[in-house]
């Protein structure tokens, strides 16, 4: 089997890997559970400092790095220079947190001592997406490796060159041989990686679909799993918002890695009062993105990672169109043999519509129109997901209370864009999934919470 990737801005290939065998696979994990045995026993302080090498090496391959997911997914090269850094970020921050967050905790108990103890299970698989290449792996790895856990990596099949390239970060950065391994393996094969009794636990960012299978088959083995899934984030905008900023943070929220991230904001629930003047201030400031080479510094709109992706979402705005949405701005596949599709803006969204009830991966605009905060909310909660939300007023006690108690998601922001963060817990509930990345709750979910009791 052979695996290609293919440059989604000119339609042209790159380059064709050798897919591992089942057999090479399996050898592989074989290796890196050996190499855990050893890494488990690791000091945390020579664990932080082959993270903060780590960190250093990513930033002497920022550039190179930044170019190769602009080449494989279509990235624009400027946010990949800024996910180089985040994920330098995160090496550095479990370098020098770790060791607190796996501290024992003493419990008092009838016993003459008790408490917790944290300790690594061993090689987690990790299955991961192409649309932020580097940095889905590294919020993954970063604490994985720091809690003296080992990790194999099944990444997606259009960014192969960017799978191993992580691993080679890992292999100059010092770490020991094997406990960080690439597999280049199609989908059908992950079945039987998960069944491998060396496999302990498994994490997965991707779609809905594909966390069911996983989540089915990884707990019909009694393995722990984590899935960050999809989200139609609801970006909710009240009548005593600040339009100018809110307009403008919900533009970069929708058009950040050409519309192709799980915590974009998607549906804009928009007050009656505010909703013609905010429409047209959100029309004006995506009509000034720029779409081009994502190889061009200045490009702020890249393509699609692949055509068939593009297609599919041009599919879900002509359904929504065709009942009655209205299409302001975009909504056309330009010619030639790429992946682009241009910022779209759809008004009039109403249930039943795919703009309304399902996400949409790309840089296309849901705005929907409520006549106040309690129907704004009710729209915004009628949703299979609950990744993440924000809401936008000048009134914080108010956008606090909205945002801790009412809106349905696992991260909820006030006046500001949805992001992951190192050092806060991320994930979503509902049909986005379940589990926490980052923080202390992400190096927590990977380890065996064992109760160690003394009489």
């Amino acid at each position: 089997m052979a695996i290609t990737s293919i440059n989604p801005a000119t339609g042209q290939s790159i380059k064709t890997y050798v897919a591992h065998t089942a057999e090479e696979a399996s050898a592989k994990i074989q290796q890196t559970h050996q190499a855990w045995t050893q890494w488990r026993l690791s000091e945390p302080t020579d664990r932080s400092a082959m993270l903060n090498q780590m960190a250093a090496v990513l930033r002497q391959q920022q550039s190179q790095l930044a170019e190769l997911m602009a080449l494989e997914m279509g990235k624009p090269v400027s946010q990949g220079i800024s996910e180089v850094e985040k994920c330098a970020s995160v090496c550095e921050y479990y370098a020098a947190n770790a060791a607190g967050f796996l501290k024992d905790q003493v419990i008092e108990s009838d016993a003459q001592k008790s408490y917790v103890t944290f300790q690594p299970i061993g090689v987690v698989l990790a299955i991961m997406p192409w649309n932020f290449p580097l940095w889905q792996v590294f919020r993954f790895l970063a604490p994985a490796l720091a809690a003296g856990n080992c990790g194999v990596l099944k990444h997606a099949s259009n960014v192969p060159g960017c799978a191993l390239a992580i691993e080679d970060v890992v292999k100059q950065a010092g770490f020991p041989k094997h406990v960080f391994q690439t597999l280049l393996v199609g989908s059908s094969e992950v079945d039987a990686i998960i069944e491998n009794p060396l496999i302990k636990a498994v994490t997965l960012t991707g779609s809905t679909q594909a966390g069911q299978k996983v989540a089915a088959k990884a707990g019909s083995l009694i393995k722990k799993t984590v899935l960050e899934l999809g989200g139609s984030d609801a970006y909710l905008v009240l009548e005593d918002a600040d339009l100018e900023h809110a307009s403008r943070t919900c533009v970069d929220s929708r058009l950040i890695n050409s519309g192709q991230s799980c915590i974009a904001a998607k549906r804009f629930i928009v007050i009656k009062e505010v909703a013609e003047q905010f429409t047209q201030l959100m029309l004006e400031k995506m009509k000034g993105k720029r779409m081009g080479d994502p190889l061009d510094k200045e490009t702020e709109v890249g393509p699609q990672a692949r055509v068939d992706l593009r297609d599919g979402l041009h599919e879900q705005v002509q359904k929504s169109i065709e009942v009655g949405a209205q299409c302001i701005l975009g909504g056309q596949i330009p010619e030639g043999n790429n992946a682009y599709y241009p910022p779209t803006i759809l008004t009039n969204v109403k249930k039943g519509m795919p703009a309304f009830d399902e996400e949409l991966f790309g840089p296309v605009a849901s705005i929907i129109v409520a006549k106040d905060e309690t129907e704004a909310l009710e729209i915004a909660n009628n949703s299979q997901f609950g990744l993440g939300g924000a809401v936008f007023t000048q009134d914080i006690k108010r956008g606090e209370r909205i945002a801790a108690t009412q809106l349905e998601a696992g991260s909820c922001f006030v006046n500001s864009l949805v992001k992951s963060d190192p050092r806060l817990p991320f994930g979503g509930i509902k049909e986005s999934g379940y589990g926490r990345e980052l923080g202390m709750f992400g190096i927590h979910e990977f380890l065996n919470i064992k109760t160690v009791y003394i009489k």
